[in-house]
C-alpha cells in the first residue's frame, strides 16, 4: 500500500525553500581540488599547475593532509581511490588497505589481550595489536604509477608537503581542537610522541599540542616524504622507516614482522573491480540526469556496499509503492528520513556480518546487491514505524577520524580519494624519527571465531573508508565525485548528499551543508547482541522532522556543537558541460565542518 502521512504529518508545503548553503559553489573549467584544509589543497592545485593530472594532484594533497592534519590520516593509515578516465569513460578502483601480521593469529591476540574463554571481546583502539601494515604509502605510489600523468614524479608530487614540514605550517582551528583532546592518547601511546607535538621549552617535557594559528613543523614526516619519493615503495617497507615501524611495535608487544612490511611491497596495491547500483528515484530531476545515474563504490573490504544496498532498498520501496516518489519538497522531512534511516539499518545488517576480506572469504557483493535480494530487505520495512535489531540475511551465495577529498583537472579526469588512521590519531604509536603515527584499523576485526570478519594472519579488516563516484547511465559520462568522511558515518552521509542533490534538487555546496542524520551500524562493541538504536540528528534539522521521527518510534538525540563531528566531513565535485559553449565546467562543495573548502586550479 503507499505511504499516507496524513495522519502523522502535515502535507509538503506547495512552496519550499532548498538548504541555505553556508558558502558559495565553486567553479572552475581547470580543475578544482576539495578537501579539509586548504594549504593540502594547494599541494594539490601545485601539481595541477606543474602538468599532473587528478591523480597526481590527489596524491599531493594526500600527503599535505598528512602533514596538517595528522589527527585524521596519515601515510601510516590505508586508503582507496576510485578513478574516472575521461577518454575512456572507465571507473577504476585501487584497494591500498593493509593486512593483519602473519604471527596475529585469533590465538596469539586473545592471550595477548587476555580474553577469558567464553567471552568474544574486542581490540581496543588503543592496543598494538590494532596496527595492520599500513598500505597508504604503496598506495600513493601506485595511484601516481598507474594513473598519473607521467608528467611529474613522486618526488614532485610530494615535495609540497614536504616542505610545509620542514618550514612550518600554522595549525587550523578544527586540527587544533582534536590534536589537544589526543594529547594524552599521544603521549602515553609510544617513547616517541614528541615527533607529533610542539617544542616549547616552557611545556611539560618540553613539548605540548599546537594551538591555533601556530606554526607547527613536522621534520621527521617530511624526511618520510623525501624517502619515498626518493626511492618508492622500498624506502618504506624496507629500510629504515620498516625498521622503525616493527622496532616500536614489538617493544609494545605487537607480533608485525618486517616479512610483512615486505610481504606487502611485494603485492602493491589491488586493482578491484568497483561495484555499482544503477538508481533512477521517481521523483528525481530527470533534466539533470536524464536516464537516471550509476552509483560506484569499492567493494568489500570498503562498506561502500552499505550505500548502494540502502539506495537500492529505497528504489524498491518506491517501485513497489510503499513509499511515495520522493520529490524537492519532501527532503529532510520525516518520511524522507525515516526510509533512509531503515535501508541504511538494513544494509548495516547484512555488511557486519558479509564484509570482509574477499581473498579470504567468499563476499557475495553481487548477490547482496540484485533486485530480487533487495526486494526481500525492503519488506523488513514499516512506514509507519521504527525497526527494532534488525538480523542479516541470507543471500544465495556464490560457489567460486578519515580524509576524503575529490579531486579533477582539465583534462575530465577525476579522482575520489580517502585516506585514513580510522580513530583520529590511529594508535597514536610513533615509529621514532619518521613523524607519522601508526593506523588502528585492526579493531575492526572480530575475535568471534564464527564471524566472516574474524581476525586471522594476512587478512584485511572490515574497513570503513571509502569514496564514491557517479556516472550518468544515458553516457557514461561523469556526473560526480564524492564522498563523507568519518567512520560508519561515511556510507550514511554518500545516500543522503547524493540524494540531496539527485531527489532534493541541491548544488553540491547545499547537499553538503544540509543537517544530516546519524545511526549506528548495528555493531555493537562489546562482542554482545546489544546494539544502539538511537538516530542522531544534527541541529538545524527543521523541528517537525525531528517530533516526526519520534512519533515513528525513533529514538532521537539531537547533537550541537563540535560533537557535530559524527556527521562527517564531505567533497563533492560535479562535472557539467555548458550548453551555449560547449565547455567543461566543474563545479565543487566542501563540508563547513571542516577546516578547509573547493580551489579552483
Amino acid at each position: 500500500m503507499p505511504l499516507s502521512t496524513s495522519s502523522l504529518f502535515p502535507p509538503p508545503s506547495t512552496e519550499y525553500m532548498k538548504w541555505p548553503s553556508r558558502r558559495s559553489v565553486v567553479h572552475s573549467t581547470k580543475g578544482i581540488v576539495a578537501c579539509s584544509q586548504p594549504l593540502a589543497a594547494k599541494c594539490g592545485i601545485d601539481i595541477l599547475n606543474k602538468g599532473g593530472n587528478a591523480a597526481d594532484a590527489a596524491v599531493a594533497v594526500a600527503a599535505g593532509l598528512n602533514m596538517t592534519e595528522p589527527c585524521s590520516t596519515g601515510i601510516g593509515g590505508d586508503m582507496f581511490v576510485l578513478y574516472y578516465d575521461a577518454k575512456t569513460k572507465k571507473v577504476s578502483a585501487m584497494n591500498g588497505s593493509g593486512r593483519a601480521g602473519a604471527k596475529c593469529t585469533l590465538e596469539a591476540v586473545r592471550s595477548s589481550l587476555e580474553i577469558p574463554n567464553g567471552k568474544v571481546g574486542k581490540i581496543p583502539m588503543s592496543s598494538v595489536h590494532a596496527i595492520t601494515v599500513p598500505g597508504a604509502a604503496a598506495g600513493w605510489v601506485d595511484t601516481v604509477e598507474r594513473f598519473g600523468s607521467g608528467k611529474v614524479s613522486l618526488e614532485e608530487v610530494l615535495a609540497p608537503a614536504a616542505e610545509l614540514g620542514e618550514k612550518g605550517f600554522p595549525v587550523s582551528e578544527m586540527t587544533a581542537d582534536w590534536w589537544a583532546r589526543s594529547e594524552p592518547l599521544i603521549r602515553n601511546a609510544s617513547p616517541n610522541f614528541r615527533e607529533m607535538l610542539k617544542d616549547d621549552p616552557s611545556a611539560k617535557d618540553g613539548v605540548r599540542v599546537p594551538k591555533v594559528g601556530e606554526i607547527m613543523k613536522n621534520p621527521t614526516l617530511a624526511k618520510t616524504f623525501r624517502t619515498l619519493g626518493a626511492e618508492g615503495k622500498k624506502g618504506f617497507y624496507t629500510g629504515r622507516i620498516a625498521e622503525e615501524i616493527i622496532k616500536v611495535t614489538k617493544s609494545l608487544g605487537g607480533l608485525l614482522e618486517l616479512d610483512d612490511l615486505k610481504h606487502h611491497l611485494d603485492l602493491g596495491s589491488e586493482p578491484v573491480e568497483p561495484i555499482s547500483l544503477k538508481f533512477s528515484a521517481q521523483g528525481a530531476d530527470k533534466h539533470s540526469s536524464p536516464g537516471g545515474v550509476e552509483v560506484w563504490e569499492h567493494p568489500p573490504n570498503g562498506q561502500g556496499i552499505v550505500a548502494l544496498m540502502a539506495l537500492g532498498i529505497i528504489q524498491e520501496l518506491e517501485k513497489a509503492g510503499t513509499i511515495p516518489a520522493f520529490t524537492a519538497q519532501d527532503h529532510n522531512t520525516a518520511p524522507y528520513l525515516h526510509a533512509i534511516i531503515e535501508a541504511l539499518r538494513i544494509a548495516f545488517a547484512d555488511a557486519t556480518w558479509f564484509v570482509t576480506d574477499p581473498n579470504v572469504v567468499s563476499v557475495p557483493s553481487a548477490e547482496l546487491l540484485s533486485s530480487p535480494y533487495l526486494q526481500q530487505r525492503a519488506a523488513l520495512f514499516n512506514p509507519t514505524k521504527a525497526s527494532g535489531v534488525l538480523a542479516h540475511g541470507s543471500p544465495a551465495l556464490r560457489s567460486s577520524d578519515t580524509v576524503y577529498f575529490s579531486v579533477s583537472d582539465s583534462a575530465g579526469n577525476a579522482a575520489s580519494f580517502i585516506n585514513s588512521n580510522y580513530a583520529g590519531f590511529g594508535t597514536a604509536i610513533i615509529p621514532s624519527g619518521c613523524g607519522f603515527t601508526l593506523q588502528n584499523r585492526g579493531a575492526n576485526f572480530t575475535l568471534d571465531a564464527r564471524h566472516p570478519n574474524v581476525l586471522a594472519p594476512r587478512k584485511r579488516p572490515y574497513h570503513t573508508i571509502i569514496p564514491g563516484l557517479v556516472t550518468n547511465v544515458s553516457d557514461g559520462s561523469l556526473h560526480s565525485v564524492f564522498g563523507v568522511m568519518g567512520a560508519f558515518m561515511q556510507p550514511q552521509g554518500h545516500v543522503q548528499v547524493l540524494l540531496g542533490q539527485i531527489v532534493g534538487g541541491l548544488s553540491p555546496q547545499q547537499a553538503l551543508d544540509a543537517p544530516r542524520v546519524c545511526i549506528g551500524p548495528g555493531q555493537p562493541d562489546d562482542g554482545t547482541d546489544a546494539q544502539d538504536m538511537t538516530v542522531n540528528v544534527e541541529e538545524g534539522m527543521p523541528e517537525a522532522t525531528v517530533e516526526g521521527l519520534r512519533k515513528l518510534g525513533h529514538k532521537v538525540v539531537v547533537v550541537t556543537g563540535m560533537e557535530r563531528a559524527m556527521f562527517g566531513r564531505g567533497q563533492v565535485i560535479r562535472w557539467s558541460v555548458d550548453p551555449v559553449e560547449g565547455t567543461g565546467l566543474w563545479s565543487a562543495g566542501s563540508d563547513f565542518r571542516g577546516d578547509g573548502g573547493a580551489y579552483p586550479a
